[in-house]
């Protein structure tokens, strides 16, 4: 099977931080838009279902641009902030903060 250049995964936001979470991410930081383009993540895109959040993005090197972030200082403070609202941890340091969504149909 073909597969995209997208990666996936979702989230549960804690009930407590559903209302600071979606406001953050209707108003993000303009330096942290600029930093996942310049790490070549492009057509970022958030869902929510409830407390239930599926995202989606596309890039060429995911490991790539995972490393870019974790460098980056604003990125560090904005997931600082996130991290704190998630069940789980955006924290890029880690092995694996992030356990991505098998690909199982792409219609180009």
């Amino acid at each position: 099977m073909e597969t995209s250049n997208k990666f996936a995964w979702t989230w549960r936001i804690k009930e407590e931080a559903l209302e600071d979470y979606v406001q953050l991410h209707g108003n993000p930081w303009k330096e942290v838009l600029e930093e996942h383009t310049k790490a070549g993540i492009s057509n970022y895109s958030i869902f929510q279902n409830g407390n239930q959040f599926f995202y989606c993005f596309e890039c060429d090197d995911v490991d790539k641009a995972f490393a870019y972030i974790a460098d980056s200082d604003v990125c560090n403070r904005w997931n600082a902030i996130t991290s704190e609202m998630v069940q789980g941890s955006f924290d890029f340091n880690e092995a694996e903060p992030i356990s991505p969504l098998k690909e199982v149909f792409y219609l180009r």
